[in-house]
Protein backbone atom coordinates (compact mmCIF):
# COMPACT_ATOMS: atom_id res chain seq x y z
CA UNK A 1 0.00 0.00 0.00
CA UNK A 2 1.39 3.36 -0.99
CA UNK A 3 2.45 5.63 1.83
CA UNK A 4 0.31 8.72 2.26
CA UNK A 5 1.98 11.94 1.20
CA UNK A 6 1.79 14.82 3.60
CA UNK A 7 0.49 18.02 2.03
CA UNK A 8 0.92 21.24 3.91
CA UNK A 9 -1.71 23.95 4.13
CA UNK A 10 -1.18 27.08 2.03
CA UNK A 11 -1.47 30.61 3.24
CA UNK A 12 -5.00 31.92 2.89
CA UNK A 13 -7.26 34.82 3.68
CA UNK A 14 -7.32 35.98 7.26
CA UNK A 15 -10.48 35.54 9.31
CA UNK A 16 -11.12 39.30 9.12
CA UNK A 17 -10.77 39.27 5.31
CA UNK A 18 -13.07 36.30 5.12
CA UNK A 19 -15.74 37.94 7.21
CA UNK A 20 -15.45 41.05 5.08
CA UNK A 21 -16.29 38.98 2.03
CA UNK A 22 -19.26 37.10 3.33
CA UNK A 23 -20.86 38.81 6.31
CA UNK A 24 -21.82 37.05 9.50
CA UNK A 25 -25.02 35.61 8.03
CA UNK A 26 -23.07 33.39 5.66
CA UNK A 27 -21.18 31.81 8.54
CA UNK A 28 -24.23 30.39 10.32
CA UNK A 29 -24.29 26.60 10.67
CA UNK A 30 -27.22 24.46 9.59
CA UNK A 31 -29.52 23.26 12.37
CA UNK A 32 -32.22 20.65 12.82
CA UNK A 33 -30.91 18.12 10.29
CA UNK A 34 -31.35 14.43 10.94
CA UNK A 35 -28.27 12.13 11.08
CA UNK A 36 -27.03 11.07 7.64
CA UNK A 37 -29.69 13.20 5.93
CA UNK A 38 -29.11 14.02 2.30
CA UNK A 39 -32.53 15.28 1.18
CA UNK A 40 -32.73 19.03 0.71
CA UNK A 41 -35.33 21.32 2.24
CA UNK A 42 -37.49 22.61 -0.61
CA UNK A 43 -37.69 26.15 0.71
CA UNK A 44 -34.04 27.01 0.08
CA UNK A 45 -31.22 26.36 -2.35
CA UNK A 46 -28.53 23.85 -1.39
CA UNK A 47 -25.36 25.49 -0.11
CA UNK A 48 -22.17 24.03 -1.58
CA UNK A 49 -18.53 24.01 -0.45
CA UNK A 50 -16.02 23.76 -3.32
CA UNK A 51 -12.59 22.32 -2.46
CA UNK A 52 -10.00 22.79 -5.20
CA UNK A 53 -6.32 22.11 -5.74
CA UNK A 54 -5.60 25.06 -8.05
CA UNK A 55 -7.68 27.76 -9.70
CA UNK A 56 -5.34 30.10 -11.50
CA UNK A 57 -6.15 29.80 -15.22
CA UNK A 58 -9.35 29.71 -17.29
CA UNK A 59 -8.23 26.24 -18.44
CA UNK A 60 -8.15 24.83 -14.90
CA UNK A 61 -10.94 22.40 -14.01
CA UNK A 62 -11.90 24.49 -11.00
CA UNK A 63 -12.61 27.51 -13.18
CA UNK A 64 -14.83 25.74 -15.66
CA UNK A 65 -16.74 23.69 -13.07
CA UNK A 66 -17.18 26.04 -10.13
CA UNK A 67 -18.06 29.04 -12.30
CA UNK A 68 -20.99 27.14 -13.77
CA UNK A 69 -22.23 26.29 -10.29
CA UNK A 70 -22.10 30.01 -9.54
CA UNK A 71 -23.41 31.57 -12.75
CA UNK A 72 -25.31 28.81 -14.55
CA UNK A 73 -24.59 26.65 -17.57
CA UNK A 74 -25.83 25.68 -21.03
CA UNK A 75 -28.21 22.71 -21.14
CA UNK A 76 -30.48 21.42 -23.90
CA UNK A 77 -30.05 24.51 -26.03
CA UNK A 78 -30.46 27.24 -23.42
CA UNK A 79 -28.76 29.01 -20.55
CA UNK A 80 -29.85 27.39 -17.28
CA UNK A 81 -29.47 29.29 -13.99
CA UNK A 82 -27.72 27.47 -11.18
CA UNK A 83 -29.96 26.07 -8.46
CA UNK A 84 -27.25 25.92 -5.80
CA UNK A 85 -25.27 28.54 -3.90
CA UNK A 86 -21.49 28.25 -3.61
CA UNK A 87 -20.95 29.50 -0.06
CA UNK A 88 -17.39 28.36 0.66
CA UNK A 89 -14.17 27.73 -1.24
CA UNK A 90 -10.91 26.09 -0.13
CA UNK A 91 -7.83 26.30 -2.39
CA UNK A 92 -4.84 24.09 -1.68
CA UNK A 93 -2.39 26.03 -3.87
CA UNK A 94 -3.78 29.38 -2.83
CA UNK A 95 -0.86 31.67 -3.66
CA UNK A 96 -0.87 30.80 -7.37
CA UNK A 97 -4.68 30.81 -7.65
CA UNK A 98 -5.07 34.54 -8.26
CA UNK A 99 -8.02 34.04 -10.60
CA UNK A 100 -9.94 32.27 -7.84
CA UNK A 101 -9.22 35.08 -5.43
CA UNK A 102 -10.64 37.63 -7.89
CA UNK A 103 -13.73 35.53 -8.69
CA UNK A 104 -14.52 34.83 -5.04
CA UNK A 105 -14.07 38.48 -4.09
CA UNK A 106 -16.34 39.61 -6.94
CA UNK A 107 -18.98 37.00 -6.06
CA UNK A 108 -18.74 37.56 -2.29
CA UNK A 109 -17.72 33.94 -1.62
CA UNK A 110 -15.42 33.31 1.36
CA UNK A 111 -12.14 31.46 0.88
CA UNK A 112 -11.32 29.38 3.95
CA UNK A 113 -7.89 28.41 5.18
CA UNK A 114 -8.64 24.70 5.72
CA UNK A 115 -10.92 22.01 4.33
CA UNK A 116 -12.59 21.63 7.69
CA UNK A 117 -13.38 25.32 7.95
CA UNK A 118 -14.85 25.33 4.45
CA UNK A 119 -17.37 22.57 5.12
CA UNK A 120 -18.27 23.90 8.57
CA UNK A 121 -18.29 27.55 7.42
CA UNK A 122 -15.88 28.31 10.22
CA UNK A 123 -17.92 26.52 12.88
CA UNK A 124 -17.66 23.12 14.54
CA UNK A 125 -20.31 21.12 12.67
CA UNK A 126 -21.08 20.33 9.04
CA UNK A 127 -22.78 23.47 7.69
CA UNK A 128 -23.25 22.87 3.95
CA UNK A 129 -25.61 20.75 1.87
CA UNK A 130 -23.03 19.38 -0.54
CA UNK A 131 -19.30 19.17 -1.28
CA UNK A 132 -17.60 19.49 -4.68
CA UNK A 133 -13.94 18.43 -4.92
CA UNK A 134 -12.06 19.62 -8.02
CA UNK A 135 -8.50 18.44 -7.61
CA UNK A 136 -7.14 18.16 -11.15
CA UNK A 137 -4.58 20.90 -11.76
CA UNK A 138 -1.67 22.51 -9.93
CA UNK A 139 2.03 22.10 -9.31
CA UNK A 140 2.18 18.50 -8.06
CA UNK A 141 4.79 15.79 -8.70
CA UNK A 142 4.40 12.50 -10.55
CA UNK A 143 5.87 9.22 -9.40
CA UNK A 144 7.97 6.72 -11.37
CA UNK A 145 4.90 5.05 -12.86
CA UNK A 146 3.37 8.34 -14.00
CA UNK A 147 0.75 8.73 -11.27
CA UNK A 148 0.03 12.43 -10.74
CA UNK A 149 0.09 12.83 -6.96
CA UNK A 150 -2.92 15.11 -6.64
CA UNK A 151 -4.28 15.36 -3.08
CA UNK A 152 -7.83 14.14 -3.75
CA UNK A 153 -7.77 11.55 -0.96
CA UNK A 154 -6.21 14.09 1.38
CA UNK A 155 -9.10 16.54 0.88
CA UNK A 156 -11.75 13.82 0.94
CA UNK A 157 -10.62 12.26 4.21
CA UNK A 158 -10.84 15.64 5.94
CA UNK A 159 -14.44 15.96 4.76
CA UNK A 160 -15.08 12.49 6.18
CA UNK A 161 -13.75 13.62 9.56
CA UNK A 162 -16.34 16.40 9.62
CA UNK A 163 -19.11 14.02 8.55
CA UNK A 164 -18.22 11.59 11.34
CA UNK A 165 -17.86 14.34 13.92
CA UNK A 166 -21.20 15.88 12.92
CA UNK A 167 -22.99 12.52 12.63
CA UNK A 168 -24.40 13.76 9.34
CA UNK A 169 -23.40 13.53 5.69
CA UNK A 170 -24.22 15.27 2.41
CA UNK A 171 -23.65 14.50 -1.29
CA UNK A 172 -20.04 14.59 -2.54
CA UNK A 173 -18.84 15.11 -6.11
CA UNK A 174 -15.21 14.32 -7.00
CA UNK A 175 -13.93 15.48 -10.40
CA UNK A 176 -12.10 12.78 -12.44
CA UNK A 177 -10.93 9.58 -10.70
CA UNK A 178 -11.05 9.08 -6.95
CA UNK A 179 -7.32 8.68 -6.34
CA UNK A 180 -4.04 7.60 -7.97
CA UNK A 181 -3.94 4.75 -5.44
CA UNK A 182 -6.42 1.83 -5.44
CA UNK A 183 -6.47 1.35 -1.66
CA UNK A 184 -7.29 5.02 -1.12
CA UNK A 185 -9.95 4.97 -3.84
CA UNK A 186 -11.63 1.89 -2.37
CA UNK A 187 -11.58 3.55 1.06
CA UNK A 188 -13.24 6.64 -0.43
CA UNK A 189 -16.00 4.55 -2.02
CA UNK A 190 -16.50 2.49 1.13
CA UNK A 191 -16.87 5.64 3.22
CA UNK A 192 -19.75 6.79 1.02
CA UNK A 193 -21.56 3.55 1.82
CA UNK A 194 -20.62 3.52 5.49
CA UNK A 195 -21.74 7.12 6.07
CA UNK A 196 -24.72 6.85 3.71
CA UNK A 197 -24.13 9.67 1.25
CA UNK A 198 -24.32 9.73 -2.57
CA UNK A 199 -20.98 9.91 -4.36
CA UNK A 200 -20.38 10.97 -7.96
CA UNK A 201 -17.59 12.26 -10.20
CA UNK A 202 -15.62 10.91 -13.12
CA UNK A 203 -14.97 12.23 -16.61
CA UNK A 204 -17.02 14.84 -18.46
CA UNK A 205 -16.47 13.09 -21.81
CA UNK A 206 -19.34 10.54 -21.50
CA UNK A 207 -21.65 13.54 -21.00
CA UNK A 208 -20.45 15.53 -24.01
CA UNK A 209 -22.29 15.96 -27.34
CA UNK A 210 -22.49 12.75 -29.36
CA UNK A 211 -22.62 11.74 -32.99
CA UNK A 212 -25.11 10.18 -33.37
CA UNK A 213 -27.15 11.39 -30.38
CA UNK A 214 -27.81 7.94 -28.96
CA UNK A 215 -26.90 5.82 -25.95
CA UNK A 216 -26.41 2.12 -25.49
CA UNK A 217 -29.66 0.67 -24.13
CA UNK A 218 -29.37 -1.08 -20.78
CA UNK A 219 -29.24 -4.83 -21.36
CA UNK A 220 -27.54 -4.65 -24.79
CA UNK A 221 -25.64 -7.92 -25.55
CA UNK A 222 -22.20 -6.30 -25.91
CA UNK A 223 -19.41 -8.76 -26.63
CA UNK A 224 -16.35 -6.46 -26.80
CA UNK A 225 -15.72 -2.72 -26.97
CA UNK A 226 -12.98 -0.20 -27.72
CA UNK A 227 -12.59 3.52 -27.15
CA UNK A 228 -10.27 5.48 -29.43
CA UNK A 229 -8.92 8.74 -28.00
CA UNK A 230 -5.90 10.67 -26.77
CA UNK A 231 -4.31 8.79 -23.89
CA UNK A 232 -0.71 9.99 -23.37
CA UNK A 233 -0.88 10.17 -19.56
CA UNK A 234 -2.92 9.20 -16.50
CA UNK A 235 -5.38 12.08 -16.71
CA UNK A 236 -6.06 11.58 -20.42
CA UNK A 237 -6.46 7.82 -20.33
CA UNK A 238 -8.92 8.15 -17.45
CA UNK A 239 -11.22 10.06 -19.81
CA UNK A 240 -11.01 7.13 -22.25
CA UNK A 241 -11.48 4.48 -19.55
CA UNK A 242 -14.46 6.19 -17.95
CA UNK A 243 -16.00 6.60 -21.40
CA UNK A 244 -15.49 2.89 -22.07
CA UNK A 245 -17.02 1.98 -18.73
CA UNK A 246 -20.00 4.29 -19.24
CA UNK A 247 -20.96 2.28 -22.34
CA UNK A 248 -19.72 -1.14 -21.34
CA UNK A 249 -21.55 -1.35 -18.02
CA UNK A 250 -24.88 -1.20 -19.88
CA UNK A 251 -24.30 -4.66 -21.35
CA UNK A 252 -26.66 -7.58 -20.85
CA UNK A 253 -26.50 -8.94 -17.32
CA UNK A 254 -25.16 -5.69 -15.93
CA UNK A 255 -21.69 -5.03 -14.58
CA UNK A 256 -19.95 -8.07 -13.13
CA UNK A 257 -16.59 -6.58 -12.22
CA UNK A 258 -13.10 -6.55 -13.69
CA UNK A 259 -10.92 -9.68 -13.83
CA UNK A 260 -7.64 -8.14 -15.04
CA UNK A 261 -5.95 -5.08 -16.53
CA UNK A 262 -2.89 -4.89 -18.79
CA UNK A 263 -0.89 -2.12 -20.47
CA UNK A 264 1.02 -2.70 -23.71
CA UNK A 265 3.15 0.14 -25.11
CA UNK A 266 5.27 0.82 -28.17
CA UNK A 267 5.31 -1.41 -31.29
CA UNK A 268 4.02 -4.36 -29.26
CA UNK A 269 0.70 -2.52 -28.88
CA UNK A 270 -0.07 -2.85 -32.60
CA UNK A 271 1.00 -6.49 -32.57
CA UNK A 272 -1.73 -7.08 -29.97
CA UNK A 273 -4.29 -5.45 -32.30
CA UNK A 274 -3.07 -7.57 -35.23
CA UNK A 275 -3.53 -10.83 -33.32
CA UNK A 276 -6.88 -9.80 -31.77
CA UNK A 277 -9.50 -9.97 -34.56
CA UNK A 278 -12.36 -8.29 -32.68
CA UNK A 279 -10.15 -5.32 -31.76
CA UNK A 280 -8.88 -4.95 -35.32
CA UNK A 281 -12.41 -5.11 -36.72
CA UNK A 282 -13.70 -2.47 -34.30
CA UNK A 283 -10.70 -0.23 -34.97
CA UNK A 284 -11.27 -0.45 -38.73
CA UNK A 285 -14.96 0.40 -38.28
CA UNK A 286 -13.98 3.41 -36.16
CA UNK A 287 -11.43 4.50 -38.79
CA UNK A 288 -14.07 4.49 -41.50
CA UNK A 289 -16.56 6.29 -39.31
CA UNK A 290 -13.99 9.01 -38.59
CA UNK A 291 -13.01 9.16 -42.30
CA UNK A 292 -9.33 8.54 -41.60
CA UNK A 293 -6.87 7.14 -44.09
CA UNK A 294 -5.76 3.49 -43.70
CA UNK A 295 -2.91 3.09 -41.23
CA UNK A 296 -3.51 6.45 -39.55
CA UNK A 297 -3.86 4.92 -36.08
CA UNK A 298 -0.37 3.42 -36.34
CA UNK A 299 1.06 6.90 -36.94
CA UNK A 300 0.60 8.01 -33.32
CA UNK A 301 3.77 9.16 -31.60
CA UNK A 302 3.39 6.96 -28.53
CA UNK A 303 1.42 3.75 -28.89
CA UNK A 304 -0.22 2.52 -25.71
CA UNK A 305 -3.14 0.15 -25.25
CA UNK A 306 -5.11 -0.64 -22.12
CA UNK A 307 -6.79 -4.06 -22.09
CA UNK A 308 -9.61 -4.74 -19.63
CA UNK A 309 -10.96 -8.25 -19.12
CA UNK A 310 -14.28 -8.54 -17.28
CA UNK A 311 -15.52 -11.38 -15.10
CA UNK A 312 -18.27 -12.29 -17.58
CA UNK A 313 -15.81 -12.83 -20.45
CA UNK A 314 -16.28 -9.54 -22.29
CA UNK A 315 -13.24 -7.39 -23.05
CA UNK A 316 -12.61 -3.69 -23.52
CA UNK A 317 -9.59 -1.78 -24.83
CA UNK A 318 -8.34 1.78 -25.11
CA UNK A 319 -6.51 2.54 -28.38
CA UNK A 320 -4.63 5.84 -28.84
CA UNK A 321 -5.39 8.54 -31.38
CA UNK A 322 -5.19 12.32 -30.96
CA UNK A 323 -7.32 14.84 -32.78
CA UNK A 324 -10.48 12.72 -33.18
CA UNK A 325 -12.21 13.31 -29.87
CA UNK A 326 -13.32 10.05 -28.26
CA UNK A 327 -15.00 7.29 -30.26
CA UNK A 328 -16.69 4.20 -28.83
CA UNK A 329 -17.07 1.09 -30.99
CA UNK A 330 -18.95 -1.92 -29.67
CA UNK A 331 -19.32 -5.44 -31.02
CA UNK A 332 -22.97 -6.38 -30.40
CA UNK A 333 -24.26 -9.94 -30.48
CA UNK A 334 -26.61 -10.51 -33.44
CA UNK A 335 -25.67 -7.19 -35.05
CA UNK A 336 -23.73 -7.23 -38.33
CA UNK A 337 -22.00 -3.86 -37.93
CA UNK A 338 -20.49 -2.36 -34.76
CA UNK A 339 -22.26 0.39 -32.87
CA UNK A 340 -20.14 3.54 -33.14
CA UNK A 341 -20.70 6.68 -31.07
CA UNK A 342 -18.29 9.63 -31.20
CA UNK A 343 -17.78 12.58 -28.88
CA UNK A 344 -16.13 15.11 -31.20
CA UNK A 345 -14.91 18.72 -31.25
CA UNK A 346 -14.40 18.98 -27.50
CA UNK A 347 -13.62 22.70 -27.00
CA UNK A 348 -11.05 24.20 -24.72
CA UNK A 349 -12.90 25.45 -21.65
CA UNK A 350 -12.36 29.18 -22.15
CA UNK A 351 -15.92 30.24 -23.00
CA UNK A 352 -18.57 30.31 -20.30
CA UNK A 353 -20.56 27.43 -21.76
CA UNK A 354 -17.79 25.20 -23.02
CA UNK A 355 -16.81 21.70 -22.00
CA UNK A 356 -18.65 20.80 -18.82
CA UNK A 357 -22.25 21.93 -19.01
CA UNK A 358 -23.67 18.45 -18.47
CA UNK A 359 -21.23 18.04 -15.57
CA UNK A 360 -22.72 21.12 -13.90
CA UNK A 361 -26.25 19.88 -14.58
CA UNK A 362 -25.69 16.51 -12.95
CA UNK A 363 -23.71 17.95 -10.03
CA UNK A 364 -26.69 20.17 -9.28
CA UNK A 365 -29.10 17.25 -9.69
CA UNK A 366 -26.97 15.30 -7.21
CA UNK A 367 -27.22 18.13 -4.70
CA UNK A 368 -30.96 18.69 -5.23
CA UNK A 369 -32.10 15.07 -5.12
CA UNK A 370 -29.51 13.35 -2.97
CA UNK A 371 -29.33 10.58 -5.60
CA UNK A 372 -26.32 9.39 -7.61
CA UNK A 373 -26.86 10.23 -11.30
CA UNK A 374 -25.07 6.97 -12.15
CA UNK A 375 -23.72 4.10 -10.05
CA UNK A 376 -20.72 5.20 -7.99
CA UNK A 377 -19.35 1.70 -8.56
CA UNK A 378 -18.63 2.82 -12.12
CA UNK A 379 -16.42 5.61 -10.79
CA UNK A 380 -14.56 3.12 -8.59
CA UNK A 381 -14.07 0.66 -11.46
CA UNK A 382 -12.83 3.39 -13.82
CA UNK A 383 -10.43 4.54 -11.10
CA UNK A 384 -9.16 1.01 -10.50
CA UNK A 385 -8.66 0.28 -14.20
CA UNK A 386 -6.66 3.51 -14.53
CA UNK A 387 -4.53 2.74 -11.46
CA UNK A 388 -3.67 -0.76 -12.63
CA UNK A 389 -3.00 0.33 -16.20
CA UNK A 390 -0.40 2.77 -14.82
CA UNK A 391 1.13 -0.01 -12.67
CA UNK A 392 1.13 -2.76 -15.31
CA UNK A 393 4.41 -1.84 -17.03
CA UNK A 394 6.33 -1.72 -13.77
CA UNK A 395 7.44 -4.45 -11.38
CA UNK A 396 10.13 -4.20 -8.72
CA UNK A 397 11.25 -0.87 -10.18
CA UNK A 398 11.77 -2.35 -13.66
CA UNK A 399 9.88 -1.22 -16.78
CA UNK A 400 8.56 -3.53 -19.50
CA UNK A 401 6.75 -2.37 -22.66
CA UNK A 402 4.54 -5.45 -22.46
CA UNK A 403 3.03 -4.93 -19.05
CA UNK A 404 2.11 -7.70 -16.69
CA UNK A 405 -1.51 -8.81 -16.53
CA UNK A 406 -2.71 -7.58 -13.13
CA UNK A 407 -5.39 -9.86 -11.72
CA UNK A 408 -8.06 -7.88 -9.85
CA UNK A 409 -10.34 -10.24 -7.87
CA UNK A 410 -11.11 -7.36 -5.51
CA UNK A 411 -12.69 -5.36 -8.38
CA UNK A 412 -15.75 -7.62 -8.41
CA UNK A 413 -18.38 -4.87 -8.12
CA UNK A 414 -21.76 -5.87 -9.49
CA UNK A 415 -24.51 -3.44 -10.48
CA UNK A 416 -27.02 -2.72 -13.21
CA UNK A 417 -26.95 0.60 -15.04
CA UNK A 418 -30.56 1.77 -15.36
CA UNK A 419 -30.25 5.54 -15.87
CA UNK A 420 -31.43 7.25 -19.03
CA UNK A 421 -29.39 9.38 -21.41
CA UNK A 422 -27.17 11.89 -19.59
CA UNK A 423 -25.27 13.54 -22.44
CA UNK A 424 -25.67 17.05 -23.86
CA UNK A 425 -27.79 17.50 -26.94
CA UNK A 426 -27.71 20.05 -29.78
CA UNK A 427 -27.70 22.92 -30.43
CA UNK A 428 -24.25 23.66 -29.08
CA UNK A 429 -23.77 26.76 -26.94
CA UNK A 430 -22.42 30.11 -28.07
CA UNK A 431 -18.86 31.05 -27.17
CA UNK A 432 -19.94 33.55 -24.53
CA UNK A 433 -17.41 35.00 -22.06
CA UNK A 434 -17.53 34.12 -18.38
CA UNK A 435 -19.70 36.23 -16.08
CA UNK A 436 -16.74 37.22 -13.97
CA UNK A 437 -18.08 40.16 -12.00
CA UNK A 438 -14.86 42.07 -12.64
CA UNK A 439 -13.12 43.62 -15.60
CA UNK A 440 -10.73 41.36 -17.53
CA UNK A 441 -7.77 42.43 -19.61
Amino acid sequence: MMKKIEVTEPNSLTRREMLGLTGMAGMAALTGAAPNAVAQAPQRRPRIACLVSYWGLPTSHADWIVNKLIDGYWWKGAHTPSQVDVVAVYIHQFDTSLLAQKVCKAKNIPIFKTVGEAVTLGGKELAVDGVVIVCEHGNYPTDLKGHWLLPRWWMYQQVMQVFEQSKRSVPVFNDKHLSYNWDDAKWMFDKSRELNFPLSGGSSVPLFFRKPEIDIAAGTPIKNSIVVGASPDEGAIFHCIDTLQSFHDRRRGGETGVRSVQSIRGPEAWKWVDRTPWAGNLLEAARKSLDLKPGSFQEVRRANICIVEYNDGTTGAIIPREGVGWTYAGEIEGQKDPTIISMLDFPMPIGQYHATNAFAHWIIELMLTGKEPFNAERLLLSTGITNHYMDSNWQDGQYSAVGRVIETPYMNMKYRSTHGAMFETAPRPPNAPYIRGFATA
